[in-house]
């Protein structure tokens, strides 16, 4: 089992920047494929972004060009930088891992027009 924590949501203004972390346990991390989903209110689980163990990066289309996702496995962290952010992307942010399909306990972002 892998166990994760969320860091960084909160409030902004359109237009403006967040960097979400995701902490996680294990010494698994480095061979692990992490991703960023997301769920507004009323809404499915929806993914935002996937980093594989090499660094490959996949996007929903609606984030491309605006979020990065990158990891860190000196510090078993993953991280998700937003910009341009929009009212749309309002929802709870969820870290997960593949191996075990652990999440996160989830993390408020909220965009305000």
């Amino acid at each position: 089992q892998v166990q994760l924590v969320e860091s960084g949501g909160g409030l902004v203004q359109a237009g403006g920047s967040l960097r979400l972390s995701c902490a996680a346990s294990g010494s698994i991390f480095r061979l692990n494929v992490m991703g960023w989903y997301r769920q507004a209110p009323g809404k499915q689980r929806d993914m935002v972004a996937i980093i594989t163990s090499d660094g490959s990066t996949n996007y929903a289309d609606s984030v491309k060009g605006r979020f990065t996702i990158s990891r860190d496995n000196a510090k078993n962290t993953v991280y998700l930088q937003m910009n341009s952010l929009k009212p749309e992307d309002t929802a709870v942010y969820y870290c997960n891992e593949a191996l075990f399909g652990s999440w996160g306990q989830g993390t408020q972002v909220t965009v305000s027009s």
